[in-house]
C-alpha cells in the first residue's frame, strides 16, 4: 500500500509540475469594427470573423505566442473600448495619426494604401476640391476620411457622416450621394459587388495630406502597455522578414499594401 501511495503520490506532483512548467499565452482581446469591411475584416456565414487583417493578426499572435481573441466593436466606440480596457488592442484599418497618439499609442505600421474618390459613372469629375464643390459627399464617421473631407472640401454642399461604410456606399447607390471618400482598397471591393458595378466607378485618389491620413496603419495600443507594443512590433517585423506578411497578402492582393502613398480610416 506505502508503495502505491509513494506511486501515486510522485506521479501527482509530476502532473503538477508539468502544469506549472507549460507556459500559458497571453490572452488579448483584438478590437475590431462591428460591420463588415472587406477585404480586411468581415463576418462570414457562420460568424466568424474573416480577411486579410484576421490573417495578419493570427500570424502575428502565433508568433508571438499570444492568444488572441477577435472582439468586435462599433467603430465609433473602438478608441473608448480600448482605453477602458474592454479590449487590449485595435486591429482594425486604423490610421496612425497624431490626434489619435494624443489618447492611445501605436504599434509599427502594417500597411497603408492610398485614398479614393469614388461617384455615380453617368458623371464625370475628378478627386480635387474643385471637382467637388457642391457635391454631397459621404464618409464614415470618426475617421480620418471625415477629417479629410471637412478640411479640403469644403466648397462640397455637404460633408454627410455615416457609422458605417456599407450605409455611405449605399447611399450613393440609391443616388442620395455624389460622391464617397474611403480606403481605395475598400472602394474597391465595393465596386467588384454587383451593386458597385452598376452605379459607380472610381473618380481618382485625393491629394495626400500627412497630417489628417498618417503614414499607414497601425495596432492601437493603450500608452501604458509598452510591453503589448513591442511583442506585436516584434511579431510584424518577424512575419515580414520570414516571408508569412506577404504569403497572406498574396491570398488577398496583386500589389504591395505594404507601401503606398496614404492610407485607410
Amino acid at each position: 500500500m506505502k508503495t502505491v501511495l509513494k506511486t501515486f503520490a510522485a506521479a501527482l506532483l509530476l502532473g503538477v509540475a508539468a502544469m506549472g512548467g507549460a507556459a500559458k499565452a497571453e490572452q488579448v482581446k483584438i478590437g475590431v469594427a462591428a460591420e463588415p469591411y472587406p477585404p480586411f475584416t468581415s463576418p462570414d456565414a457562420s460568424g466568424k470573423w474573416v480577411g486579410w487583417e484576421i490573417d495578419f493578426v493570427d500570424a502575428v499572435c502565433a508568433e508571438e505566442k499570444l492568444d488572441c481573441v477577435i472582439t468586435p466593436v462599433a467603430w465609433d466606440g473602438i478608441i473608448p473600448a480600448l482605453t477602458t480596457k474592454k479590449i487590449d488592442a485595435i486591429v482594425s484599418s486604423m490610421s496612425i495619426t497624431a490626434e489619435r497618439e494624443k489618447t492611445i499609442d501605436f504599434s509599427d505600421k502594417y500597411y497603408n494604401t492610398p485614398t479614393a474618390i469614388i461617384g455615380p459613372k453617368d458623371q464625370k469629375f475628378g478627386a480635387t476640391p474643385d471637382d467637388l464643390k457642391g457635391k454631397v459627399i459621404g464618409v464614415q464617421v470618426s475617421t480620418v476620411h471625415a477629417v479629410y473631407a471637412k478640411k479640403h472640401f469644403t466648397g462640397a454642399q455637404e460633408i454627410k457622416e455615416y457609422q458605417t461604410q456599407d450605409e455611405a456606399n449605399n447611399d450613393l447607390a440609391a443616388g442620395r450621394l455624389d460622391a464617397v471618400q474611403a480606403d481605395s482598397i475598400a472602394l474597391g471591393e465595393f465596386l467588384k459587388t454587383d451593386q458597385g458595378k452598376a452605379c459607380c466607378d472610381l473618380k481618382g485618389m485625393v491629394a495626400p495630406d500627412d497630417e489628417v491620413l498618417g503614414p499607414g496603419v497601425g495596432a492601437g495600443i493603450r500608452k501604458e502597455d509598452t510591453a503589448l507594443k513591442e511583442k506585436f512590433n516584434a511579431g510584424i517585423k518577424a512575419i515580414r522578414a520570414n516571408g508569412k506578411y506577404d504569403e497572406i497578402s498574396k491570398k488577398y492582393f496583386d500589389f504591395d499594401i505594404y507601401g503606398g502613398a496614404t492610407q485607410s480610416n
